[in-house]
């Protein structure tokens, strides 16, 4: 019984980071198209690993503000928009990493202390996403999430006809 619980759990953990990793990387490449950020992306790749590195450290600045500003808000009894402004405060944060990371994962490997860490990390969501795959719950949310792409994908078909 406990390891179906801990089972289904899981499932809903990397059904949730798979469906907002999808959307996170979509919105970033998004933004970096809409702001020109290519020579930025480029100079970003090209960089040695200790600037890498602080290049990393660089989004945790900009959402530790954020977050400290929500904890604020929690304790001052605006509960509902200090929990409000910390799920904007991580899914934001969660996007700046991500671009940063996906630029900068070369360089950062280059340390030896880095890449066991990666690898560790890479290993143990591999391990989870391999033990949930076959489950009734990811199952149902891989159609589910088949199918709101399509819809997606037709109102976005719908909006080009409208506008055109």
């Amino acid at each position: 019984m406990l390891k179906k619980l801990l089972l289904t759990l899981l499932a809903v953990l990397v059904i949730f980071e798979e469906w907002l990793w999808d959307i996170l990387t979509a919105t970033g490449q998004w933004l970096a198209r809409i702001l020109n950020l290519e020579r930025f992306d480029q100079w970003l790749m090209a960089a040695p690993p200790s600037q890498a590195m602080l290049a990393l450290l660089v989004p945790v600045l900009i959402v530790t503000p954020i977050n400290l500003f929500a904890l604020f808000l929690l304790t001052h009894g605006a509960i509902l928009e200090g929990i409000l402004l910390e799920i904007a405060a991580k899914l934001l944060g969660t996007l700046l990493v991500a671009r940063v990371f996906k630029l900068v994962r070369p360089a950062l490997l280059t340390f030896v202390w880095f890449a066991k860490l990666y690898s560790t990390i890479v290993g143990l969501l591999q391990w989870a996403h391999e033990l949930v795959h076959n489950s009734a719950l990811y199952k149902l949310s891989v159609k589910v999430k088949t199918a709101i792409k399509q819809q997606i994908g037709l109102f976005r078909k719908y909006l080009k006809a409208f506008f055109n």
